[in-house]
C-alpha cells in the first residue's frame, strides 16, 4: 500500500491536511523514506523508525519515538495538544506546529544516528 491508497479512505479536509504536513516533511527532509507500515504512514531514516501518522475521524496521531514524547512533552502541551505516551493528536481544525514536528525529526534522526533496529528499545 502506498499513502495514497491509504489516503483514499478519508475525506478530502483530512487528505489535504495530512498531506500538506507530508510535503512539508519531503521537502524539508528528503532523506527520509515515506512508507506505509502497519497501515500507518511513516518516515524511516536508513531503515530505522522516526515519526508515524494515523487518522481518525476528529484529528491526526503523530507518533515519534517514546522517548521523543518524554523529551518533547512540554512543547506538546504548551501547543495545546492532547497526547499519551506514545503519540500526541492534532485536530484538522489546529493550526500545525512545524517547529515542534521539526525538532522531533530532528532529534530521532540524531538520536537514531547508526541505530541498526527499526524501534528503539
Amino acid at each position: 500500500m502506498d499513502i495514497n491508497e491509504y489516503l483514499d479512505g478519508y475525506s478530502e479536509t483530512q487528505q489535504a491536511f495530512v498531506q500538506e504536513i507530508f510535503d512539508w516533511i519531503s521537502e524539508k527532509y528528503p532523506q527520509l523514506k515515506q512508507e506505509v507500515k502497519w497501515n500507518q504512514p511513516m518516515y524511516t531514516h536508513e531503515g530505522t523508525y522516526i515519526i508515524a501518522f494515523s487518522l481518525s475521524k476528529a484529528h491526526m496521531s503523530v507518533s515519534p519515538e517514546f522517548k521523543g514524547m518524554d523529551v518533547f512533552k512540554d512543547k506538546i502541551e504548551a501547543a495545546g495538544y492532547t497526547h499519551s505516551k506514545m503519540l500526541f493528536r492534532i485536530k484538522y481544525t489546529d493550526k500545525v506546529d512545524y517547529d515542534l514536528l521539526s525538532e522531533m525529526i530532528e532529534f530521532n534522526i540524531e538520536d537514531k544516528a547508526g541505530y541498526t533496529k527499526f524501534w528503539r528499545g
